[in-house]
């Protein structure tokens, strides 16, 4: 370590509503005080652990995950006040055997231990202590708490019991804060350390960054306890000094117990936790003997096949000729999903949207990129034919660019947890099982309404103020005030204003609640806490502690349950439509066709339609006239910011209706732009263009959609050189190569996925 001291003791803003440190801000502050490591405790949950532990390595600043725990004085599992005090203690990973003792303390914690706060017991610490170094943290901490209120002797006990389990892993924290008591404590730890050879460390019970944030945080206590600033009796901290210090001022404070100081880089040192995250934790789908995941995999997509060609064949829909072109493109997509490992997932998927149709619970067509998979459709996971419609299979999975399949399933929005319900019963329930968690944050509006009933600003005027902040998506506070002059007016003539929009800035977008996810569910093959972290969400079901981005960095394997209230409605309907012609209407049965559905659509009658209900859309039906299927999916992509900003729209609809001729660059590609009159609509056109004209495999077609949508100079120069190489050995002129390769760049930023677009319509 090239610093004389290292923090230990840090709240941020997943101790949420108490800390107010945001984690980047830690960092930079961290690498600003030429610090080479930091540690972060959160109370009794590890939000932000893998958060923070991605950041700081990126950043190169050695994280020192731990978490500060409360204990129950008596047993973590009794829930009432005979439970006694909840003492500090705060636990760094020293490895990631410590690591995984945190999260199932974290874990039991947040589930069965919760009582007003999440608590664990010495049973519970002692099971679990392998790993890990424990600091005896502030004034709340079961042996400063025994100095001060039952004296050193039962403090000398207490610590001796601690340090029959953790040895030389246990280290007594004094902390320079203002307080009073914290005196007696120092003076008292210091002894018992000399007495029992246990080394002390200097810490701070970090709240907040910087020493001026202070009001800000009681503030934010605040916010916490529903009280006012003025309260007499509100929750405070009787201090301003809980903030990030420097190494300097830390080294002043301890001016007379310098090792203190250095024995925070011997923690440091002794914490070297290394996680690795390559590979994925599949949930184990059961076998029958004799069967394997590959075998019953291609039964299904083969039975699955047979079945849905037997449909197509009676309603005409599908020509001899064509039947093997579905058995060879399926052939494709089996040897590719299993190439990758990934005939489980596909099983899992189709196992639990079979068991819901079972049960008659609406389910989706599809949605995203795994509508353009034929297994996909054989093995009843989507409801959409990708041969007719031309989707790729490879905008879903590609060999070129390894990443999971992830299909997003909509359910009917009354019944979704049933499906979630089964999979928990399947998958070995709790333990295995768990939604995603979703932090709500503080956004400019809501904190300046927060903040104002702290600050008892008359609601008017806290209304006034935030009705000001331009209604703009990830507006900032700062930005408001720099764009809108009517705030800078009020800050200039209402000290109170001044002071609502200073304590607000300083809390936006901290984090003020979990929640859970509208979607995620993940299923772990061995007992969930071996991976990640859990707690309770606010209908008792189990959440991740990490949200969506760090829960699928650890391998666990995500599915998305939505819940669509247009197949509630739509469910109702045929019930209704049931009872009153005593007849269940086929949905999959129903004519793609019907001249008086279009009709409906051209007049813009499409109130209450999927996808179809907005003025601007409707507005957009009466324009386009839609007269067939594909119409309605490249509606369905082009009504979006982008195209309808660049003219693509008015381009589509004019040529449409034959007021200007469409524009082939080049007869080869005619075919594919024919259906969307020209224009480049669709990603995967951008995909069968450059496999057409420069040889790209539609893998490596993928990829350079990504690059074009992505738009990074120095890989568009890449992928140009291999386009024009490729068009050139396939004879196309120079002047026109270069011009389409310009034409899909310019709408690859626009274009659609439209295996999406197509479930959707």
């Amino acid at each position: 370590m090239n610093t004389p001291f290292v923090h230990l003791h840090v709240h941020t803003q997943y101790s949420m509503l108490d800390g107010a440190i945001r984690l980047g801000d830690l960092i930079a502050k961290t690498q600003s005080y030429g610090m080479d490591a930091v540690a972060v405790t959160d109370h009794g949950a590890m939000y932000g652990a893998l958060e923070f532990y991605t950041k700081a390595n990126k950043a190169g600043v050695k994280p020192l995950v731990g978490c500060e725990f409360y204990i129950s004085e008596t047993d973590h599992l009794v829930h009432n006040k005979s439970a006694g005090h909840n003492f500090h203690i705060v636990l760094l990973a020293m490895n990631e055997t410590g690591y995984r003792n945190l999260m199932k303390l974290a874990s039991i914690a947040q589930t069965a231990g919760f009582y007003y706060r999440p608590r664990i017991d010495r049973k519970l610490l002692f099971a679990h202590q392998e790993g890990l170094l424990a600091l005896t943290a502030c004034l709340h901490g079961e042996i400063p708490w025994t100095i001060t209120h039952q004296g050193l002797d039962k403090a000398k006990e207490k610590a001796l019991g601690l340090q029959q389990v953790f040895g030389d892993r246990l280290y007594f924290e004094i902390q320079e804060n203002g307080i009073p008591e914290q005196r007696t404590v120092n003076d008292g730890l210091l002894e018992l350390g000399n007495d029992l050879g246990i080394k002390v460390v200097a810490t701070n019970d970090c709240h907040y960054l910087n020493q001026d944030e202070s009001y800000a945080h009681e503030v934010l206590l605040c916010i916490q306890t529903s009280k006012t600033i003025n309260d007499p009796n509100r929750f405070r901290f009787s201090t301003d000094e809980l903030y990030f210090k420097s190494p300097d001022v830390m080294a002043k404070q301890f001016s007379y117990c310098p090792e203190a100081l250095a024995n925070t880089l011997e923690v440091a040192d002794r914490c070297n936790l290394e996680l690795e995250f390559n590979e994925n934790h599949f949930p184990i789908f059961p076998v029958p003997e004799n069967e394997s995941l590959e075998s019953l995999f291609e039964k299904a997509c083969r039975d699955g096949l047979d079945t849905r060609l037997e449909h197509l064949r009676s309603l005409q829909e599908v020509l001899p000729e064509l039947e093997q072109q579905y058995r060879d493109r399926l052939e494709m997509e089996i040897k590719v999903i299993q190439e990758m490992g990934f005939s489980g997932y596909f099983l899992i998927v189709a196992d639990f949207i079979n068991w819901a149709k079972s049960q008659k619970i609406p389910v989706g067509p599809g949605r995203g990129s795994g509508a353009g998979s034929l297994a996909a459709f054989c093995m009843s996971i989507t409801d959409i034919d990708p041969i007719p419609y031309g989707l790729l299979f490879e905008r879903f999975l590609n060999v070129e660019r390894v990443s999971m399949p992830d299909f997003d399933v909509d359910f009917c929005k009354e019944r979704r947890d049933e499906v979630i319900d089964y999979v928990r019963r399947k998958y070995g329930g709790d333990d295995h099982v768990a939604q995603i968690v979703a932090y709500g944050s503080m956004k400019a509006r809501a904190v300046l309404r927060d903040v104002g009933r702290v600050l008892e600003v008359p609601l008017p005027v806290v209304d006034r103020i935030a009705k000001l902040v331009p209604d703009e998506l990830k507006i900032t506070l700062k930005k408001a005030i720099d764009k809108e002059s009517r705030l800078r007016d009020a800050m200039q003539q209402d000290p109170a204003v001044r002071e609502l929009l200073k304590v607000a800035q300083t809390l936006e977008g901290l984090s003020r609640h979990k929640s859970t996810h509208a979607a995620g569910v993940v299923v772990s093959p061995k007992a969930m806490v071996e991976y990640l972290p859990v707690c309770v969400g606010s209908k008792k079901e189990i959440l991740t502690q990490f949200d969506m981005k760090y829960t699928e960095m650890t391998g666990l394997i995500k599915f998305d349950f939505l819940g669509l209230k247009t197949l509630t409605v739509i469910d109702r309907a045929l019930k209704l439509i049931e009872l009153d012609i005593g007849t269940w209407i086929d949905l999959s049965k129903i004519a793609m066709d019907d001249q008086r559905t279009y009709d409906l659509l051209c007049a813009g009658n499409s109130l209450g339609v999927f996808q179809l209900e907005s003025d601007g859309m409707r507005e957009l039906l009466v324009k386009m006239a839609p007269e067939q299927f594909t119409d309605l999916i490249a509606l369905v992509a082009l009504y979006r910011p982008g195209p309808l900003d660049s003219g693509m729209v008015d381009q589509f609809v004019e040529t449409k209706h034959g007021r200007r001729p469409p524009e082939y660059p080049l007869p080869q590609i005619k075919a594919v732009l024919k259906e969307t009159y020209g224009v480049i609509v669709y990603q995967e056109q951008v995909m069968k263009i450059s496999n057409i004209l420069a040889s790209y495999s539609l893998g490596d077609a993928d990829i350079l959609r990504r690059a074009m949508g992505k738009k990074i100079p120095e890989v568009m120069e890449e992928e140009r050189g291999k386009f024009m190489a490729g068009a050139e050995g396939n004879n196309i002129p120079k002047e026109k190569a270069a011009y389409v390769f310009d034409l899909m760049a310019k709408f690859a930023g626009y274009g659609f996925n439209k295996s999406h677009s197509a479930a959707y319509a």
